[in-house]
C-alpha cells in the first residue's frame, strides 16, 4: 500500500448482534472513501437476520460465505468460517479486516487473517466477566479473539483497562464508544417506526415489558423464566408482556408451553431491528439476557432488568442503568414488581446517565485507522463526561 492507494478494509460479520452493531462501521467506512476501499464479507452465520438487517442498513455485501445450517453447532460455525474465508482473503487482499465483539464468526474471521498475515482490528473489544463460561460461548470468544487482534477498539474506558492489564500495548488500545448507540440513534430517529405485528393486541394504558430471552447459558433455566414472566403479568396492576420468541428448539417450545394463550402476553416471531427499536421506545422497561439491549435501551431512558449471572457491562450497573435480576423465578419477578410498583426505584435507573456512547464511536474507529496508517491526527477518545448532547 502507497501514500496514493486506498486502505482496503474488509469488515466481517454474520449474526443478528454483530450486524447491528458494525452497520455504522461499514457506513463511516464508505463515507471515508476514496481513502477507504471498503470490502464487506458476511458469514450468514443468522441467515434470515441478517438479511433483513442488510436490507435496513442499505449494505450490500461483496462476499457472502451462507454457512448457516439447521442447529448448527459451534465447531461447526467454527470451522465452516475458518474454511471458507480463507480464499475471500486470498482474493480481496484487504489491509486491515475489522470483526465485532464476541460471535464466532469473529474469532473464526480473525483466526484466519492472523494466519495470512492480515492485522485484525476489533470492534468491542476489551468486555469481560470474571468467569470463561459466562456468557458461554461469547466470553471466550471475546478473549481468544483478542490475543489475535492487532488494533483494539474498546467501548469505554473500563474495557481498555481490561486489555491493557492483559498486556495489550496502549497504542493499540482506543476507547470509542459502542457502534451500537450508533446504530441504535440512527434507527430511532427514522420516522415513522414500525411496531411489530402483534402490538396491536397491547393496552397502552397498562405499561408494557419488552422481554427478550435466547442465551445457550440460560436454556436451562428457561421454564423458570418463563414462569416469571407468567407470575409478572398476574400482579394486580396488569402489566403486559411482548416477548419475541428465538426459534430455538429450547427456547420456543418453553415459551408457548407456558406462556401461550396467557392474557397479557403476546409471543411474536422475531421482530426485525426496527421493530426492536420502536418497542423499547414504547415500553416501560426492558427484561433480557441479550448485550446490545443493555446499552441501547438506556439511551431512550429505559431501564433494563438483565436476566443472566453475569454482566460484560458493569459501566451499566455503576451507573444505575442495569440491574443484575440473575435468573431465579423469584428474584426476576420481584425485580420486576418493584420497577412497576415503586416510582422512585423506577425513576433512578429511567433518569441515569447512559456510559456506553455519543452516536459517533464508527467515526472514531475510521479516523484512527486512516490516523494509524496513514499518518493523519489522531482523533479524541470518548468519554461519557462529553455525553451530553453530542447526540442531538
Amino acid at each position: 500500500m502507497t501514500a496514493q492507494q486506498p486502505l482496503r478494509v474488509m469488515p466481517v460479520f454474520g449474526t443478528r448482534p454483530d450486524t447491528i452493531k458494525m452497520a455504522p462501521v461499514v457506513h463511516a467506512l464508505k463515507a471515508a472513501a476514496p481513502a477507504i476501499e471498503t470490502i464487506v464479507c458476511v458469514s450468514a452465520q443468522h441467515r434470515e437476520m441478517l438479511d433483513d438487517l442488510l436490507e435496513l442498513f442499505e449494505i450490500v455485501p461483496e462476499y457472502d460465505l451462507d454457512i448457516m445450517t439447521p442447529d448448527q453447532s459451534l465447531t461447526h460455525i467454527m470451522t465452516r468460517v475458518l474454511i471458507d474465508i480463507e480464499p475471500v482473503i486470498q482474493k480481496a487482499r484487504p489491509d486491515v479486516i475489522l470483526v465485532h465483539g464476541d460471535t464466532t464468526t469473529s474469532t473464526s474471521a480473525a483466526l484466519a487473517a492472523f494466519y495470512q498475515h492480515i492485522p485484525v482490528g476489533h470492534v468491542e473489544a476489551g468486555l469481560r466477566t470474571s468467569d470463561r463460561w459466562l456468557p458461554y460461548p461469547e466470553e471466550m470468544n471475546r478473549r481468544m479473539t483478542a490475543v489475535l487482534t492487532t488494533f483494539q477498539f474498546a467501548p469505554t474506558s473500563l474495557a481498555k483497562e481490561h486489555l491493557l492489564r492483559e498486556h495489550v500495548a496502549p497504542q493499540d488500545a482506543f476507547v470509542t464508544g459502542n457502534t451500537v448507540i450508533d446504530a441504535f440513534l440512527e434507527t430511532a430517529h427514522r420516522p415513522n417506526l414500525p411496531l411489530p405485528a402483534g402490538w396491536e393486541k397491547l393496552d397502552p394504558r397498562r405499561d408494557i415489558i419488552l422481554v427478550t430471552a435466547h442465551r445457550r447459558e440460560n436454556h436451562p433455566y428457561m421454564r423458570d423464566l418463563a414462569l416469571a414472566m407468567r407470575d409478572i403479568v398476574r400482579l394486580p396492576s396488569r402489566p403486559q408482556i411482548i416477548w419475541p420468541v428465538h426459534p430455538s428448539p429450547r427456547v420456543r417450545p418453553v415459551a408457548f408451553e407456558i406462556l401461550g394463550g396467557e392474557e397479557g402476553v403476546v409471543l411474536t416471531e422475531p421482530m426485525n431491528y426496527a421493530e426492536i427499536v420502536a418497542c423499547v421506545s414504547h415500553c416501560k422497561f426492558v427484561l433480557t439476557d441479550s448485550g446490545g439491549l443493555q446499552e441501547e435501551a438506556p439511551t431512550l431512558g429505559k431501564p433494563v432488568l438483565v436476566m443472566r449471572q453475569e454482566t460484560e457491562r458493569p459501566e451499566g450497573l455503576i451507573a444505575g442503568t442495569l440491574e443484575l435480576v440473575g435468573v431465579d423465578r423469584s428474584h426476576v419477578f420481584e425485580s420486576a414488581r418493584r420497577l412497576l410498583t415503586d416510582r422512585a426505584a423506577y425513576d433512578r435507573m429511567a433518569k441515569a446517565s447512559n456510559p456506553y456512547g455519543d452516536g459517533h464511536a464508527s467515526q472514531r474507529i475510521v479516523a484512527w485507522l486512516l490516523a494509524r496508517l496513514r499518518g493523519a491526527a489522531y482523533p479524541n477518545e470518548f468519554s461519557p463526561v462529553r455525553m451530553a448532547g453530542a447526540a442531538s
